[in-house]
């Protein structure tokens, strides 16, 4: 049987103004434009390794 692909819902709780530019445009990247959005992402090393940049401005939980 095939292995499910497990997912990340992230939502942004902080906003991003104020912050280095790199971190606004990691949250772009992931799908989020505002603060109380949420996204949902496969689960791998890339999203991971992105998430851990904004760690302070989004919450994260597995589905």
């Amino acid at each position: 049987m095939a292995e499910a692909k497990k997912t990340l819902r992230i939502t942004q709780v902080k906003s991003s103004i104020g912050r280095k530019g790199d971190q606004g445009r990691t949250l772009r990247a992931l799908g989020l434009r505002g603060i109380g959005k949420s996204v949902d992402q496969v689960d791998n090393e890339s999203v991971r390794g992105m998430i851990f940049k904004v760690k302070h401005l989004v919450t994260v939980e597995q589905i």
